[in-house]
């Protein structure tokens, strides 16, 4: 029975994203996100992968769902947390590198009471510079609790994180509550990035959103860049930063060193 079948290998994944958890499978790869400026690295984001025993690296498509679903979100999103700001504190003291790091939160830690207190810590803990920590919501999971969310990004700001929403101009929202967030940066989603250097009705909305973003004092950035064209149709629209398989595909922490280098080379 498929329904039967399912559920077994969602309890089976359970299982081992537990064991996964205390016997470290998880590790981070980061996509790097350039300046459309001058193309120089400013930043990643970190991507959980897991290295499964026996099924070698599962997609995060795969297992963060059940994630989501189990509660277990909340352990490997404070992994994340902690294994990111670890990276970004390796960087700074090993290579002599700035590079701002962001770091996907799910809407179940977004709501726990606890959780400007967690990253504080995880920032004493790291010796991360908070201005270093970018922490990325998508607007479906604002639109959950607005009032909790506004509440929890205030504190999270006050610390000195960088707040940035993801997925920007797919969720049903209304452009009011965009004046209350205490936000730094709109991602544009990759659904009208794919279409901007062939679409001018999608021009227009990847402009309205860039201006709105900078109306509001905030970094605009695109994900998903593919092509070339993409990317010239972005920096003319004035969007600030971009990432996609076009720049740079997520990579190991060692491989974005070289690549921060080489685009220092370049812009210089």
């Amino acid at each position: 029975e498929p329904l039967h079948a399912g559920a077994v290998s969602r309890m089976e994944m359970e299982r081992d994203l537990r064991r996964a958890l205390t016997e470290h499978e998880f590790l981070l790869h980061y996509q790097p996100l350039c300046s459309l400026a001058d193309g120089e690295v400013v930043g990643v984001e970190a991507l959980v992968r897991w290295a499964h025993p026996g099924k070698g690296l599962v997609s995060p498509a795969d297992f963060i769902p059940v994630c989501e679903e189990t509660g277990l979100i909340v352990p490997v999103g404070e992994w994340v947390l902690l294994e990111a700001g670890r990276q970004a504190r390796r960087w700074r003291d090993q290579q002599g590198l700035r590079l701002s790091v962001s770091v996907n939160l799910s809407a179940r830690q977004l709501v726990r009471p606890d959780l400007t207190s967690r990253v504080e810590a995880m920032l004493e803990m790291t010796g991360t510079d908070p201005s270093d920590l970018c922490l990325e919501i998508t607007e479906g999971t604002l639109l959950v609790d607005m009032a909790a969310a506004i509440n929890h990004l205030t504190d999270l700001r006050s610390l000195g994180v960088r707040i940035s929403v993801d997925d920007f101009g797919t969720g049903y929202s209304s452009l009011a509550y965009l004046r209350n967030l205490p936000i730094d940066e709109l991602k544009i989603d990759r659904s009208f990035v794919i279409r901007v250097a062939e679409d001018d009705t999608t021009a227009a909305i990847v402009a309205s959103i860039v201006g709105l973003g900078h109306a509001l004092g905030l970094s605009v950035v695109a994900e998903g860049v593919e092509t070339a064209a993409q990317l010239t149709a972005l920096r003319e629209l004035g969007c600030d930063k971009a990432q996609g398989f076009y720049l740079a595909r997520p990579t190991t922490a060692d491989q974005v060193v070289r690549q921060a280098a080489l685009s220092a080379a370049r812009s210089r």
